[in-house]
């Protein structure tokens, strides 16, 4: 399959699956997409009725991926945090999904916990409530009491064989995109096999729960402000791969937290204040801090649960957007667009009138203080989808980023109506600056730069003894390569046989006028037999430099 890497995968093996899936596109109405992208035979056709709802496109996307099951879910979900690669409808779509399933019985998560402790879990645990308190795609939550200090812990779980599941829909995921970037070439543009391969990688990160561990434990330990804002404390002497053990949290979702209006400000203040400094300054954010993972703790605390997603952002993208939130701010359209065209890759070529005109429109949309439409999440979602638009794929944190910042100004409204997240970012922006700006900072990079040129300073005379060497030794050469006169070669030969044979067609048609005059036999219709033959032959060839022109151009 040309222009495509396929990672080799036997359909056959996974036929049942592989027809599921083909089933449920087919009757969401994706058939004509089945049939395009040549998947062997038509075994799926007689099993599968016409769609009879008009829904959009995006509609019927969200509906088969809800469907299909876990892992589709939850590769949609990750896809909708990436604006800046699919369309702005399906990302809207995308966010509908909800990531709640019917819970497993606890006897099939028994064998799990049973496997993770390698021991029975009364040698852990003194109590265990064996109904779940949550159940989402990847895992089920159960409240226990630890028997070594009796301390309430939550347990997550993770549901049986479901690391086999998704590997074997990731990889036909994986085939589909793959066919469907080669067969069908309006949507080549969005690389779907790339897109795939990157939130597979998410994906597989989150079902190890080690990792979610160490987010939490790192967050806690950078944490400025853990009288406000917190993780739960991970226990992790039975903490795995499979399973996650945490201090249970005695608190509330938001939007049930019974509140003063003065509590509910102090809340978003800190919640706000937590987010920004988690991107601005520390770089290492929750990635979602939607109304779900956010409670309202009994001491008046916020809590964040659920790090499994988490963004990470060097220096060089925090002064990015600190850049692009103050000239956001400043309604600087102008320096909006260069600083996403500071992001561009070496092959794209952004159109700069076009995305300047884009982007003041999404300012009066977003951020318009007479009207009070002042919403920053919303508005760093459209420039990022307005940079991808135009070629620009801007770094996946970033994307995770704006989802964040979307999340929690919907968050800090539940807790203030009046929440304005501008007001929360200025002194987190001035940290940043003096971060970067300060005399402090300033002297370190200057000392870092003086210590590279004196490193090179000092390698530069053993270069140019090398450089002196080599010509003393005549083993010094300079290539040079001349590209694009390939051309101008073939046009050179090619008018110089045509001006060869204009010579000899003039020759030959003298001479054969000059032995026309004198008569010579033998006669040909009463003329010299050898003229006549002269002027055939010029004629001829004449003809054959008339024809050749028009056949290959007059440019060759």
């Amino acid at each position: 399959m040309p222009g495509v890497s396929l990672k080799p995968f036997d359909l056959l093996a996974n036929a049942v699956r592989a027809k599921e899936i083909a089933v449920v596109l087919v009757r969401y109405g994706f058939a004509e997409i089945i049939e395009q992208i040549e998947t062997p035979g038509a075994w799926w056709q007689r099993f599968v009725p016409s769609p009879r709802e008009h829904r959009s496109i995006f509609e019927r996307i969200r509906l088969a991926a809800e469907e299909l099951g876990p892992t589709f879910v939850k590769f949609c979900q990750l896809l909708s945090m990436r604006p800046d690669l699919v369309p702005p409808p399906l990302v809207f779509e995308l966010q509908k999904l909800q990531d709640a399933v019917q819970p497993r019985p606890f006897a099939e998560l028994r064998a799990v916990i049973l496997e993770e402790l390698e021991c029975d879990p009364a040698e852990i645990f003194s109590e265990f409530d064996e109904t779940p308190v949550a159940s989402a795609s990847l895992a089920q939550v159960y409240f226990a009491r630890l028997k070594s200090d009796g301390r309430e812990v939550a347990v997550k779980v993770q549901r049986p064989d479901l690391q086999k599941m998704v590997e074997a829909d990731l990889d036909l995921i994986a085939f589909f995109a793959a066919r469907i970037h080669h067969y069908i070439a309006r949507l080549r543009p969005y690389d779907l096999p790339g897109i795939v391969e990157e939130i597979r990688a998410g994906l597989i990160q989150e079902l190890d729960f080690r990792h979610e561990a160490r987010n939490q434990q790192f967050f806690n330990a950078q944490n400025p402000s853990p009288d406000k804002v917190y993780a739960p404390e991970m226990i992790g002497d039975f903490t795995t791969r499979r399973m996650l053990v945490m201090e249970r949290i005695d608190g509330r979702r938001v939007e049930q937290a019974a509140l003063t209006p003065d509590q509910g400000r102090a809340l978003a203040h800190a919640g706000a204040i937590s987010l920004l400094h988690q991107i601005l300054i520390a770089g290492f954010f929750h990635a979602d801090p939607h109304a779900g993972n956010v409670l309202v703790t009994a001491d008046g605390r916020l809590c964040l649960l659920d790090w499994g997603l988490a963004g990470h952002l060097t220096r060089r993208l925090r002064y990015t957007l600190a850049d692009l939130f103050l000239a956001a701010a400043a309604h600087d359209a102008e320096q909006i667009v260069q600083i996403g065209m500071s992001l561009a890759g070496p092959g794209s070529k952004p159109d700069f009138r076009t995305m300047e005109k884009e982007v003041t429109i999404v300012l009066r949309e977003n951020l318009n203080f007479a009207t009070g439409e002042e919403r920053i999440g919303r508005l760093i979602l459209k420039l990022i989808e307005i940079f991808g638009r135009n070629g620009i794929s801007v770094s996946r944190d970033y994307a995770l980023m704006a989802k964040a910042v979307l999340s929690i100004e919907e968050v800090g409204r539940t807790l203030d109506p009046t929440f304005d997240l501008r007001k929360y970012a200025r002194p987190v922006l001035r940290e940043l600056h003096h971060e970067r700006w300060s005399p402090r900072a300033l002297l370190g990079k200057t000392r870092t730069l003086l210590s590279s040129v004196a490193g090179r300073l000092g390698d530069l005379p053993a270069e140019l003894d090398r450089l002196l060497r080599r010509l003393e030794q005549d083993d010094l050469t300079v290539n040079f390569q001349h590209r694009g006169l390939e051309g101008l070669n073939d046009a050179f030969r090619t008018a110089s046989n045509r001006i060869a044979l204009g010579v000899i067609i003039g020759a030959l048609i003298i001479g054969s006028s000059q032995i026309v005059t004198t008569g010579i036999p033998p006669h040909l219709f009463g003329y010299p037999a050898l003229g006549i033959v002269g002027y055939l032959l010029s004629a001829l060839l004449g003809l054959w430099v008339i024809w050749d022109i028009f056949r290959h151009g007059r440019h060759k």
